[in-house]
């Protein structure tokens, strides 16, 4: 069974607005690296969407993009991505699956079936698959910002305070931190 784990961009203030981070090489070269180390990728419909409106682009080269940006983004067109969503039921971009039905059962056997593990990267989603105990580490880049609106990370709240033991911390040459915990089971 594969880990889950919850890789994501966020603020000192814990806004995960996606405009908000240092949006560079170097960051872009910390995502390329957990997606790397995952096989697959799982988000909610909204982020899909965001993410399937720019990147397949990016990887046909229709807009122009420094280097690490484009790796990003081939990689990311091969790789297999999973979309929670009760409402769309067609994913035409490269090798783009639903998870359907049942939350908890779909993401437990998304996991079963991927041993390289499963990079959640939706904020929502992420509270839900929280609240539900199937996230097993985090993965944040906290960036030198504080933006002063959200969304905010676990905006909705959870049942309980989630006890993490701390993996690495990097600091990076732009002030951001890639934060690095796993799950700390009772």
């Amino acid at each position: 069974m594969g880990l889950l784990t919850f890789g994501i961009n966020v603020t000192l203030d814990g806004c995960v607005d996606h405009q908000e981070g240092v949006a560079d090489e170097e960051t872009h070269a910390v995502f390329t690296r957990m997606m790397d180390e995952g096989g697959a990728m799982l988000w909610g419909r909204v982020t899909y969407e965001m993410m399937e409106s720019y990147w397949p682009a990016v990887a046909r080269g229709d807009v122009e993009a420094p280097p690490a940006i484009r790796e990003w983004a081939v990689k990311l067109e091969a790789k297999p991505k999973y979309v929670v969503s009760s409402t769309r039921k067609d994913f035409p971009w490269n090798n783009s699956h639903r998870v359907a039905g049942d939350l908890r059962t779909g993401v437990q056997q998304l996991k079963d079936a991927t041993p390289a593990g499963v990079l959640l990267g939706s904020g929502e989603l992420a509270t839900e698959l929280d609240r539900l105990d199937l996230i097993d580490e985090y993965k944040f880049l906290v960036h030198p910002r504080i933006a002063g609106h959200g969304p905010t990370l676990y905006q909705r709240g959870l049942p309980g305070t989630r006890r993490l033991e701390l993996i690495s911390a990097k600091p990076l040459r732009n002030g951001a931190v890639a934060m690095h915990y796993r799950r700390a089971r009772r």
